[in-house]
């Protein structure tokens, strides 16, 4: 059987949250797992789910030396930086 144990857990990005706090969304921490007895390493992204008025799932990745934008969108199938993501919510603004 698998055995994973967790390493590092990721808090939900509080100017996210301010940005998101008028909308019906949830939200989701993440966190980094290692693979027992291997090096093996299983990432998963802090997710929001926003449900109204748009529905948007947003996925907030560890930010790395390669790539500075750290949010990707589903829908859109396309990683953001945190000003755009600010630009995106706030078009929908009800």
């Amino acid at each position: 059987m698998l055995e994973f144990k967790t390493i590092e857990e990721f808090k939900p990005n509080p100017k996210i949250i301010e940005l998101i706090k008028n909308y019906t969304c949830k939200t989701k921490k993440g966190n980094i797992k290692v693979l027992l007895h291997t090096n093996l390493q299983v990432i998963e992204p802090t997710e929001y789910l926003i449900t109204y008025p748009i529905n948007l799932t947003i996925l907030e990745y560890k930010v790395n030396e390669i790539s500075n934008k750290p949010f990707y969108i589903k829908e859109h199938n396309a990683k953001y930086n945190l000003k755009e993501i600010e630009n995106i919510i706030k078009k929908y603004k009800y």
